[in-house]
């Protein structure tokens, strides 16, 4: 009995390592879109130009535009999709002129980007653990 009982504890542990994986990569995706779609669009280059990283910032910069965004979500969801608990995640955007959009330089994005995203990080916690509770790894 003690065996089945150690074996039970131990898929549990592994369910759950699981879960909180699935958890980890769908915030990091509802992040990332968030953070995407928020930004500016005149060129499409700022949008582009959003990048995963894990364990640091990744400083690319592109030429590329995405003016609606569905390239670099796609990105981003790549990279989502092997994030695991533990890792320190980025969503960063090298262009020099990253910092002031997110100051309020644009119109189209007066109170920035980041930091609305940000304020929403617990949330969108809330929301996956609430999902990945319901769904498959």
């Amino acid at each position: 009995m003690a065996q089945t009982f150690a074996l039970n504890i131990a898929a549990w542990c592994e369910k759950a390592k699981d879960r909180a994986d699935l958890v980890v990569r769908k915030v990091a995706l509802d992040m990332g879109t968030r953070v995407v779609m928020r930004s500016p669009v005149d060129t499409g280059r700022f949008r582009a130009n959003w990048q995963y990283g894990v364990g640091q910032p990744n400083p690319a910069v592109l030429e590329a535009v995405d003016k609606d965004g569905a390239t670099s979500i796609a990105r981003i969801s790549a990279g989502a999709a092997t994030a695991r608990l533990g890792d320190v995640i980025y969503l960063s955007n090298s262009l020099p002129y990253a910092l002031r959009l997110e100051a309020g330089w644009s119109k189209q994005a007066p109170a920035g980007m980041v930091g609305l995203t940000v304020a929403e990080f617990q949330a969108a916690v809330n929301r996956s653990a609430a999902e990945a509770r319901t769904e498959r790894p």
